[in-house]
This record gives C-alpha cells, sequence and structure tokens, in this order.
C-alpha cells in the first residue's frame, strides 16, 4: 500500500522547505513516529516524523535540495512494491496529496470525478498544519462569512492547534463561497475548511464530492490535481451555515458582535455577554475573551428546578483540546521513550534573597527568583554541555548555544515559551521576556517560533505552594529543573541551628544522555552561583 508523503507545511508562512538531512534512507524499516528527515523552513530547522509505517521507497529532495509545500517528499510502501506508476508522472502528479490505495481496489481505479474536476476559478482549501505536531484543527472564529470577498493575504480564520489559537490567512482572492467547518468544529489536517472562486459559482457538488472522499488534497485551479482514492466510509453531511443571530446590544445601547461560539460558551459559565469586551475584528467577541473574563461580581449558575438529590452520582465531560491531546501523546511519548532518573537537592536562598532585594531597590527594576533561577541554569548549561545535549535514534547533539524552554501555565494545559541564548542575557532582560511570554501564553498568542528549539526547560510551581515534584523531560531535550517554594526552616550554620530559607530542586535526566556524576556535577555548579548570585554577574 503506497504512501505519497509530501513536503509538509511546518510552520504558517511556510511556502517551501529544504531538506537538511535525511534521517533514513530508501530501503530503511519507518515506524509511525519515526523522524523521517529535517526540514528547513523559513523559521527553524524543525524534525519532521513519519505519520505511516512500511519501507522507504523513494526519495524524491536530496539534502540540500529545495521543494514548495505539498510536492513530492518521499514515498512509503511495502517492501519490493511496484512504484512506477507514481513516479511516472513525475514530482507534480503526486504532489498535491497523500495518495493511499485501498487494500481490495485495484491500483488504476480512478478517483471520483467531484474532487479531480473543479470549476473554473474555484479554490479548495484545507485545514493548514500550523505547527510541527498539529493533527487536526478547530475553528475558533470565523472572521469571514459565507458572500464575502477575499483578497489574499486577508485573514480567513483563527484556527485552534494543540500548541496556540492562530490567524490563518488567505492565498488567494476571490468570494467565500462555503465553509466547510463551523466555529467550534473540528476537522484533521488536510481535510476540508472552505472553498473560495468567482462570485455566484455553485460548488454544492465539490463540497459534496469532499464530504465522501478520503482527505482533501490542496487543489489549486486551473491545475488538476491527483485526487486521492475513495475510501469505504460513512457519509459526512457537509455542514451546513449556521442560522443568523440576530444581533443582540451592549450595555451602552451598541449593536454587540459577537462568535457564536463565544456566545455559547459565556451562557455555559453564566456570563452577561454585554459585559465582556471583543479583541476581534471590529470589536467581535471571540473564544479567547469570554475564556479570559472575570465578572467583578460572578452570578451564581442557576441550578436545576427541586432539591438535589443526596447520593446522586453525576459527572462532567470535557472535549479534550488539540492541546491537552498534543500533552497527552508527547509526555506519555517522553515518559515511556527516555529513562528518566532524578536528583534532589536544596539550596540556601538567604544571599539570593538578599541580592533580588538589592535588584529590585534600583528604580525601574524588577527580577524575580524564577529569573535568578533561569540565569544560574544557563550559565551552568554551558560549563555542562552534556547536559544541554539532544537525543536522536542515531545521534547525540551537543548545543553550543542555551536555549532556556519556561512552562507556562494555561487554561487548556501547559505552554513552553523559550528564552533564547540566555547564557548571554541579562537578569532584567531575561525577566522582561518571561513576562512578555506568559501574557502571550494566556492569551494563546504565542507564535512557533517563541516556542521552538529549547535545550533545557526549567518548570516552576514554587509560585503555588509546592515545596518539591518531579516533572517529565520535554523531549528531544536531556534535561528538566523543577522548582520548588522558598521556605522558612530552622537549618544548621556553623554548628547552630537558626533560622534560614532553602529551596528544593529536582532535576529529571535522560539517562541515555547524561550520566548520574554528570548530573550530579551540573547541580553543584548551578548551587554555587544560586547560593552566590553576584557570582554571575563577574
Amino acid at each position: 500500500m503506497a504512501i505519497v508523503v509530501n513536503m509538509p507545511r511546518l510552520s504558517d508562512t511556510m511556502e517551501e522547505g529544504t531538506v537538511a538531512t535525511w534521517l533514513k534512507k530508501v530501503g530503511d524499516k519507518i515506524e509511525e513516529g519515526d523522524i523521517l528527515a529535517e526540514i528547513e523552513t523559513d523559521k527553524a530547522t524543525m524534525e519532521f516524523e513519519s505519520f505511516n509505517e512500511g519501507t522507504l521507497l523513494h526519495i524524491g529532495v536530496q539534502e540540500g535540495e529545495t521543494t514548495k509545500v505539498d510536492e513530492l517528499l518521499a514515498i512509503i510502501g511495502d517492501e519490493g512494491e511496484d512504484i512506477s506508476a507514481l513516479l511516472s508522472g513525475g514530482g507534480n502528479a503526486t504532489a498535491t496529496a497523500e495518495v493511499v490505495e485501498e487494500e481490495a481496489a485495484p491500483v488504476e481505479e480512478a478517483a471520483p470525478e467531484a474532487t479531480a474536476e473543479l470549476p473554473e476559478g474555484v479554490i479548495v482549501v484545507t485545514m493548514p498544519r500550523l505547527s510541527d505536531t498539529m493533527e487536526e484543527g478547530t475553528v475558533a472564529t470565523w472572521l469571514k462569512k459565507v458572500g464575502d470577498n477575499v483578497e489574499e493575504g486577508d485573514i480567513l480564520a483563527e484556527i485552534e492547534t494543540d500548541k496556540a489559537t492562530m490567524e490563518f490567512e488567505s492565498f488567494q482572492s476571490g468570494t467565500l463561497l462555503f465553509v466547510g467547518l463551523q466555529e467550534g468544529d473540528s476537522a484533521k489536517v488536510d481535510e476540508l475548511l472552505a472553498i473560495i472562486g468567482p462570485a455566484g459559482t455553485d460548488v454544492s457538488g465539490v463540497a459534496a464530492g469532499f464530504s465522501s472522499a478520503a482527505p482533501a488534497p490542496k487543489v489549486e485551479a486551473p491545475k488538476k490535481a491527483a485526487a486521492p482514492k475513495k475510501e469505504e466510509a460513512p457519509k459526512v453531511e457537509t455542514a451546513k451555515p449556521a442560522a443568523p443571530v440576530a444581533p443582540k446590544k451592549s450595555n451602552d445601547g451598541g449593536r454587540l458582535f459577537v462568535s457564536p461560539l463565544a456566545k455559547k460558551i459565556a451562557e455555559e459559565k453564566g456570563f452577561n455577554i454585554s459585559d465582556i469586551s471583543g479583541s476581534g475584528e471590529g470589536g467581535r467577541i471571540i473564544k479567547r475573551d469570554v475564556e479570559n473574563f472575570t465578572p467583578q461580581a460572578a452570578a451564581p449558575v442557576a441550578a436545576a428546578a427541586g432539591p438535589a438529590v443526596a447520593n446522586e452520582e453525576s459527572f462532567e465531560e470535557v472535549k479534550n483540546s488539540n492541546m491537552r491531546k498534543a500533552i497527552a501523546k508527547n509526555l506519555a511519548k517522553s515518559k515511556f521513550t527516555a529513562p528518566h532518573y532524578y536528583l534532589n537537592v536544596e539550596f540556601d536562598m538567604d544571599k539570593a534573597i538578599a541580592f533580588r532585594k538589592e535588584v529590585n531597590a534600583v528604580p525601574d527594576t524588577k527580577v524575580s527568583f524564577n529569573d535568578i533561577v533561569v540565569k544560574a541554569c544557563a550559565m551552568a548549561l554551558k560549563e555542562h554541555p552534556q547536559v544541554n545535549s539532544q537525543w536522536f535514534d542515531d545521534k547525540m547533539r551537543l548545543n553550543n548555544h542555551v536555549h532556556i524552554g519556561v512552562a507556562v501555565a494555561v487554561e487548556d494545559g501547559l505552554l513552553v515559551p523559550v528564552v533564547k541564548f540566555a547564557d548571554q542575557r541579562k537578569l532584567t532582560q531575561i525577566g522582561a521576556a518571561v513576562k512578555e511570554y506568559a501574557i502571550k501564553a494566556k492569551n494563546k498568542k504565542l507564535s512557533l517560533e517563541e516556542m521552538e528549539g529549547s535545550t533545557f526547560t526549567i518548570s516552576n510551581l514554587g509560585m503555588f505552594g509546592i515545596d518539591s515534584f518531579t516533572s517529565i523531560i520535554n523531549q528531544p531535550n536531556s534535561a528538566i529543573l523543577s522548582v520548588g517554594a522558598i521556605v522558612q526552616k530552622p537549618v544548621v550554620k556553623e554548628g547552630a541551628i537558626v533560622v534560614g530559607n532553602t529551596m528544593k530542586l529536582c532535576l529529571a535526566a535522560d539517562h541515555r544522555t547524561i550520566d548520574g556524576a554528570t548530573g550530579a556535577q551540573f547541580l553543584q555548579t548551578l548551587k554555587g552561583y544560586i547560593e552566590n548570585p553576584i557570582s554571575m554577574l563577574l
């Protein structure tokens, strides 16, 4: 069963990619999740993992070569399988879709005409891959409605990925003729999202054709793209446009613009929609506005009529967000593939407390204990590159640069913005960067570039009163540092029991890259910086 693998869109602005390194060669066995290649995008060099299993039968782009998004990258199939039919038309013959043969269907079976033939000027827009790990997306907000004129570069919708809610801009001009997903609906990457074309064009046949076919290829008229083979799958009805909603009034009597999803969430939370300020286009209230809204005096949610029944079992089911599903997948993979071990230490924080107090006495200066830990880790990592390493199946990468990921808790889970070149930044610069990233994270406005490339991660739960804890490594990093609260307690100094301030830390390390002694030496160096923070300025 041959599968055509195309150049993926690994960033929201990526139009073409360059193969930096192939990590598999023709003839190699491929498992789902294996890293096929390192792809250089317009933002970074990223790993591209396989979503399929089989044998690598063909490589269409050699190392150092560049090709457009959705053009032929490789072919995976059964060992010895004849793929001459897939190659006979060249790269463009298979560039627009993943072609998957049915088990019982002959190779020569033609695809449905409905997906191959498009009216002149009509363009099918599919769910984009807006992050390297994204498998499906949810439409948070449509910024255009059916019938609107769309120019190249206009923002069509806000798409919730596994990492953030991102704006998706149109690469085409025309009229928005059809919307395949309503706000709050989800679809796999490359499935039908919308159709754009000349005003008045009937695209009902196009939409119906995609609803009964495999995931829709990205098609640009007037080219005729190879369509996926028809699968025996239950029919999925084409999503109908939402019924028009009567305009609401704001508290000042003006018209209130609100997305259906935001309205639904506000009703579920018991919020008065008129109290919420909109951040969408034209002041429109969208999902994130409701999620970030805190009523000054929250009205109690109306209870069900009648007294509650004693000892009655009840529960609520909450649909897993894309972010939550990605966290589950990535952390499970890390926990069960990387042999974790843990090193626990307790540092004297008396000098760090005094140091921070002196620094913050300078006008317009504010640093936190977390900023001190980030700076200390960055300097210690320069002395212990093994801890600043990354593990790959066939090699270990010792990074000379220090990019520290700082875990930030958000409503749906956890985001890890990256303070790049942290060892070269001043404490105040680290503090400003972490504060900015935390605000962006809570508003789901972090860009992919701001979350990529970490070489080490810090997770701090001290501000929540947690004394000590362990964390799961943020792969492909080799280690993560868990930071607890500063606690006042009796300590022994120079033979006497006195009141002191201590902080517990736990280093989770990957034994494939970091030996126990190496991890211990790193923590000793870190101890020197944190217990004597003035040394970081020398």
